[in-house]
């Protein structure tokens, strides 16, 4: 269930609900699009601006550190048996998330580094869709590999090819379709509204708990 497409969807739908959540309520950070803070981050230093370059600086660390922490938990709790592994980990970042929306505006900076360090414990955690290596938080490398299958099954016709290509866009969608409402719902409603986000990823908790019970 961890690489199957619905589940890919809602992590996707929450990946891009937590993007547009940061940069709408967060000082304009992302949270998981680090190419734009390492982007914005360099151009506030060389500009001078050494406190706004920080505020992108910090959530890329945070990124990191949130991988470095999944990669290690994977290793030592591959073989757990009670819960697995990508369960626990998905229930962190859950915690995590629900404790941004109790932090206030005047906390930006602590908000947007603790939601890059849980799109790291996912974008790590879950890496395949059906087989194919992806991203549930970003969409670049989908984009990427979607267009090379799709180039692929023009040219020699295979429905594999098709099927992989698919597997892309959609997640591509999910993602689009979940930055749009985090978008809006972020201008119209505030910081509580990253609670969507757990509510997003608890139906991917389930889905998985269910598989198991199976």
């Amino acid at each position: 269930m961890s690489e199957a497409f619905i589940n890919s969807m809602f992590l996707a739908l929450s990946g891009g609900f937590q993007d547009a959540y940061t940069y709408n309520c967060r000082d304009e950070v992302f949270s998981n699009a680090q190419t734009g803070n390492v982007v914005l981050m360099s151009q506030n230093f060389l500009e001078g601006n050494f406190t706004a370059g920080l505020r992108y600086l910090f959530p890329i660390l945070f990124f990191a550190m949130g991988v470095f922490l999944a990669e290690n938990f994977q290793e030592h709790y591959r073989y757990a048996k009670r819960l697995h592994w990508r369960q626990v980990l998905l229930a962190a970042e859950i915690v995590i998330l629900a404790i941004v929306g109790f932090i206030p505006s005047s906390y930006n900076m602590l908000a947007a580094m603790l939601v890059s360090f849980a799109c790291a414990i996912q974008v790590q955690t879950f890496r395949k869709v059906g087989g194919y290596s992806y991203a549930s938080t970003m969409c670049i490398g989908n984009l990427r590999s979607g267009t090379a299958a799709l180039s692929m099954y023009l040219r020699d016709k295979k429905k594999e090819q098709l099927r992989q290509a698919g597997y892309y866009f959609g997640v591509i969608l999910a993602f689009a379709i979940g930055a749009g409402i985090g978008g809006v719902f972020s201008m119209l409603y505030g910081i509580h509204v990253i609670w969507i986000s757990c509510g997003l990823l608890l139906v991917s908790f389930l889905l998985m708990s269910l598989e198991k019970y199976r």
